[in-house]
C-alpha cells in the first residue's frame, strides 16, 4: 500500500539526501478532495536563492489514488460502480499514472540577451535538460518577458518537465513499455461446465498481479532528485555562459 504521505515523504528524503535545499507545501481541495503538494527546490543557502535556479515539483493526489492505493486494481472498478466480477476495470492495464509536474526558473536580473541568442539558448538548454533527465516524458522550454521603458525584455528563463510513475500499473516502471512482451501477468484460470460434455472446462484469462509500488517508488524519487539536481546545474551553466560571453 502506497499512500500520499509515502510518496512526499520520499521525495523529501531523497532531495534531502543529495543536497537539494527543499520548501514543502500542503494543500487539500474541500470540493474535489484531492491533495495537493507543492515544493520548491534549489541548490545553496536560501540567502542567494535568487540568484540561482529554482525547481518547483507539484503533483496531486485525488480519491482515486486512494481508493488504488487500498484496494490495487480492484479499486478501478469499485470507485465506479457496484463490484462485478466481469468488469473489464479487473482486467486491463490502463490505469492512469501518478503525474508530477516540473517547473523551472532562472531570473536572467536585467540581462540583455538578443533574440537570436536566446533561441538557441532555449534550444540548448531544452537540449541538456532533456539529456539529464531519465524520468521525464516531456521537457518545454520558454522564455518570460516583461515591458520596460516601452520595450519588452526577457525577464525569466523557465522549463516545464512532466514525469509520469505508473504506481497502480500492475509491471511497475515496466508499465511504460508499449511491448506486450515485457508484460508479467498471471493467468488464472475459470471453471464452466459445458453442457453438450457434461465435464468442466478451464477458460484461462490474464489477469494483473498487484503493484508494489512501495518497492521500487523510493528509487525513482531519487533518480528525480537527482535529475532535478542536474538540470538546475544546466540552468545555472547556460546563464553564466552566456553572460560572461557578452562581456
Amino acid at each position: 500500500m502506497l499512500t500520499y504521505e509515502d510518496v512526499t515523504g520520499y521525495f523529501l528524503k531523497a532531495a534531502d539526501g543529495i543536497g537539494l535545499v527543499t520548501h514543502p507545501e500542503y494543500w487539500i481541495n474541500a470540493r474535489s478532495l484531492e491533495r495537493e503538494f507543492g515544493c520548491t527546490c534549489h541548490t545553496g543557502p536560501c540567502e542567494e536563492a535568487e540568484q540561482r535556479s529554482a525547481c518547483t515539483l507539484s503533483l496531486t493526489w485525488g480519491p482515486l489514488d486512494t481508493a488504488l492505493s487500498q484496494e490495487g486494481p480492484i479499486g478501478v472498478c469499485d470507485f465506479f460502480h457496484e463490484t462485478d466480477p466481469n468488469c473489464p476495470h479487473l482486467h486491463t492495464s490502463s490505469i492512469p499514472p501518478l503525474v508530477i509536474e516540473l517547473s523551472y526558473i532562472l531570473n536572467l536580473h536585467g540581462t540583455m540577451i538578443s533574440e537570436d541568442v536566446l533561441l538557441s539558448l532555449t534550444q540548448m538548454l531544452k537540449l541538456r535538460a532533456s539529456e539529464h533527465s531519465r524520468r521525464t516524458v516531456e521537457t518545454r522550454p520558454g522564455v518570460s518577458m516583461i515591458l520596460l521603458e516601452n520595450r519588452l525584455q526577457p525577464d525569466l528563463l523557465t522549463l516545464q518537465q512532466r514525469v509520469e510513475l505508473p504506481i497502480w500499473h500492475p509491471n511497475g516502471m515496466r508499465g511504460l513499455h508499449d511491448d506486450p512482451h515485457m508484460l508479467t501477468p498471471r493467468i488464472s484460470g475459470r471453471y464452466q461446465r459445458d453442457p453438450a460434455e457434461g465435464e468442466d472446462e478451464i477458460d484461462l484469462e490474464l489477469v494483473a498481479d498487484k503493484p508494489h509500488p512501495e518497492e521500487w517508488v523510493p528509487q525513482v524519487m531519487v533518480e528525480v532528485s537527482q535529475d532535478i539536481l542536474q538540470v538546475l546545474e544546466a540552468l545555472d551553466a547556460s546563464i553564466s555562459y552566456n553572460t560572461s560571453n557578452n562581456q
